[in-house]
Formats: structure tokens, sequence, C-alpha cells
């Protein structure tokens, strides 16, 4: 269940502060990675000042919304390492509520990098790439959940990708996907550069 920032004055006022200056919500995304300077400076340097002054409760509040709030709320939790959220993100990820905010949630876990963070992008997979007719966020969370595998030596995404295992059968049963190409190198190299860009903000927290 969804709130809109309209029908609450505390979370418009979270919205007006924290996601929709310069349209930030449009941006934390592959979007970024196509900025350059001074803009991207500015960005960066915005976004990692306001995941240091933003509250668990303002937090917690944002994961209430629609996808801007809440794609907003994941990216300040990757950028303050507010791993206290992880299961959070987990529900969000699996309830799939909204669109367009998947690749931020398994961003943030990704930037957590644990087993634990594993596990719940594994658990996603289970239920969604059973579900071929549903063009969710499959490839960008197999592309997370392979960068955490490649950190920790852990082989979770190898138990999807075997021959014949779930990850083949939605490549070839999803309508949407191209036949015969996987989008996981692609996936896996967003990941890892938008990651590489929360551990930049971060650093100076």
């Amino acid at each position: 269940m969804t709130r809109d920032p309209h029908d609450s004055a505390q979370l418009l006022a979270l919205v007006r502060r924290y996601v929709a200056p310069g349209r930030r919500y449009l941006k934390l995304s592959g979007s970024l990675l196509r900025m350059e300077s001074p803009e991207y400076d500015r960005f960066m340097q915005d976004l990692r000042e306001d995941a240091g002054l933003v509250t668990p409760d303002e937090i917690a509040m944002l994961f209430e919304g629609g996808w801007r709030e809440r794609r907003t709320a994941a990216w300040l939790v990757a950028v303050s390492r507010r791993t206290e959220f992880r299961e959070r993100l987990g529900e969000l990820l699996l309830a799939s509520e909204v669109c367009c905010v998947g690749p931020a949630y398994s961003v943030a876990l990704a930037s957590f990098g644990t087993m634990r963070d594993a596990d719940l992008l594994a658990a996603y997979l289970d239920r969604y790439l059973r579900r071929p007719d549903l063009g969710y966020d499959q490839a960008v969370v197999m592309g997370a959940l392979q960068f955490i595998d490649l950190n920790l030596g852990g082989g979770q995404a190898d138990h999807f990708r075997e021959p014949g295992g779930l990850w083949q059968e939605w490549l070839q049963e999803a309508p949407h996907q191209q036949t015969g190409i996987d989008p996981t190198p692609h996936f896996l190299s967003l990941v890892r550069r938008l990651c590489a860009f929360v551990d930049d903000c971060a650093e100076a927290l």
C-alpha cells in the first residue's frame, strides 16, 4: 500500500526536501553515469549531504510513498550505509508493489554486499524467475547477485544459472526478452558502476 504525498503534509515536505529538487528521483539510475562535471560533482555532493542529514524515521516514511519516494530512499540508505534497512529493502523488492524502483533496491543491497544481501536477492529470483509473464526486475537483480558473488566468492547466482535452471527457462519463456541473449553482463556492469558511485559518495560521510 502506497501513500500519496498530497495526502500527508509530512510526506510532502520530505518529497520537497529530498526527492523533487532538480528532479533527483529521475537521475538516481543509470542516467547519473552519463553526467559530466560540474553537474556530476554537484549531484554527488548534494546526495552525500542529504544522506547524512536524513533521519531513520524520514527514510521509513519515504518508503511508504510511491516509486519516486522509494527510489530516493533506497539511494539515501545505500550512500549512508544504513544496513538496518536491509530487511526492509528485501521486503519491498520481493513485494514489487510499484514500478521503477527495483534497481534501486538491488543496488542498495549489492552495495552492502553481505551474504544476507545475496539471500534477499536470491529470494526475489526464486519467486520471479518462475513468472516469465512478469517483466519485472529479474535481470538487474541477477546482476546484483552476481556482483556480490564475485566479491564474496559465493555462488548463489550459479544455482539459478545452471543448465536447465530457472534463469535459462526465464530467458527462453519471457516474451520481453530477446531469444538467446543473456542480459546479465550488461546489468552486472551497471550494478558495478552504480556501486562504485555509492562507494565514492559514501567515503566523505
